[in-house]
């Protein structure tokens, strides 16, 4: 391989990392933002960075609503309802496109709080889906 053709196989590289990070970038502001405003318990902007046919499941493949009016009527009379809802982020993992969150939400002060994984599916700068996985709680 000629010297040229490592340069240019070097630029090459650098650029494919460089709009890799930036995707990554992307996808983590998308869920911080989502949920900065969840823990404001402001539904508008929290319904901002996803896309209108965003659909939410139960890992792996149980449909639980779509599109931010799902959204919207799940998580607006939560927020006015719920002062004390606040989410935790424990831990965050960005690979491409997706967003893997550890969370630990309060929905009332003095209740344990519930502990939640939740992996977010990014593309054409939107959150397009979301799935989350919840521990089973097994009852005597």
């Amino acid at each position: 391989m000629s010297m040229k053709q490592i340069f240019l196989l070097s630029i090459l590289l650098l650029c494919y990392t460089s709009l890799l990070a930036q995707d990554q970038n992307i996808a983590a502001r998308l869920v911080q933002e989502q949920l900065d405003a969840y823990n404001q318990r402001d539904i508008e902007a929290f319904l901002e960075p996803y896309s209108d046919s965003v659909k939410i499941f139960n890992h792996p493949d149980q449909l639980l609503y779509e599109g931010k009016e799902g959204m919207r009527k799940r998580y607006g009379p939560r927020f006015e309802s719920n002062p004390d809802l606040h989410c935790t982020l424990m831990n965050r993992m960005v690979l491409d496109n997706m967003v893997i969150d550890q969370e630990s939400v309060i929905v009332k002060k003095g209740n344990p709080p519930v502990q939640v994984f939740a992996m977010y599916k990014i593309a054409g700068n939107k959150i397009v889906e979301v799935y989350f996985i919840r521990p089973k709680i097994d009852h005597p």
